[in-house]
């Protein structure tokens, strides 16, 4: 099997400056706003397709997509996915199965300015024994990529156990066996300059299934990485992320957060200092 190009690999980014208005001509509606089945990669044959419009709520002061809204909007299109071919929450609930992410990578490879539409992409692209992969493309109305993402998934019972994927999945989102690994992001030993910010689960932060949401994670991410020092590295364009989840933080839960500098990138630690338990590792670059 060919290995799959990294995230953003051979593409230029167009310059836009930092918070200036889009002044283009009103994009018009996007026909796939309202979503529908597609086959967005070659090669895959499941696939789904729908508008996205970056709200004010969602831009930063910059005027930019926020890197954590594209993260919601991922995993929204996954759950519209999955729901348009029957599995939708309720048969989660009753077959006490739910899928969780596991590790993603994700590109922000150009400006997407407040205001504009993004017709979002995704497909399950592969699978093995336990974990699936589905890749998400953001496209402008003009076709140019401006993100893209590859998602590792784990199906979990109600005792937060992993399971097999169920054939019932091979069948409906026909995908090919993968032969790597799940996603992976090592980080050294926490040095003693990190920058550190205490951090608390707040109700706003858990999502239907009771759980920190992701994009909630990344948005921690990017304000520690900021309060370390390197506040123009969370809205560079391109800016490539990994990020591993290694547990979930519970309501409530007290969190430490730890930044650093290694190499070209910056490294992300969340821990929880009761007990020094790993909830997420991570880099930008």
């Amino acid at each position: 099997m060919r290995p799959s190009p990294r995230l953003g690999e051979g593409l230029a980014p167009e310059a836009e400056a930092p918070g200036a208005p889009d002044r283009a001509a009103p994009d018009p509606l996007d026909p796939g706003f309202a979503g529908h089945q597609d086959r967005p990669v070659p090669g895959v044959d499941n696939g789904y397709v729908a508008g996205y419009r970056v709200r004010f709520d969602e831009a930063g002061a910059d005027g930019r997509a926020r890197t954590g809204s594209l993260v919601r909007y991922a995993q929204d299109i996954a759950w519209r996915h999955s729901e348009d071919l029957g599995f939708d929450r309720q048969w989660y609930t009753d077959q006490g199965r739910w899928w969780v992410v596991r590790s993603m990578e994700l590109a922000v490879l150009r400006p997407i300015a407040m205001g504009r539409l993004l017709r979002v992409a995704t497909a399950v692209v592969g699978h093995r024994r336990i974990w699936a992969r589905r890749r998400g493309e953001f496209r402008l109305p003009d076709g140019d990529l401006a993100a893209e993402a590859m998602v590792d998934w784990v199906i979990l019972d109600e005792r937060g156990r992993i399971l097999r994927i169920p054939p019932d999945f091979g069948v409906v989102f026909p995908n090919a066996e993968l032969g790597g690994e799940i996603l992976r992001v090592p980080l050294p030993p926490t040095p003693d300059h990190a920058c550190r910010l205490e951090l608390r689960v707040r109700p706003q932060d858990l999502d239907p299934m009771g759980h920190v949401n992701n994009a909630v994670y990344f948005d921690w991410f990017e304000d520690t990485v900021a309060a370390a020092g390197a506040p123009d590295v969370i809205g560079a364009t391109p800016r490539r992320f990994a990020i591993e989840y290694a547990a979930s933080a519970e309501p409530g839960d007290a969190l430490l957060a730890a930044a650093w500098r290694d190499g070209s990138s910056w490294c992300f630690r969340l821990a929880r200092p009761v007990d020094g338990a790993e909830i997420v590792r991570g880099r930008v670059g």
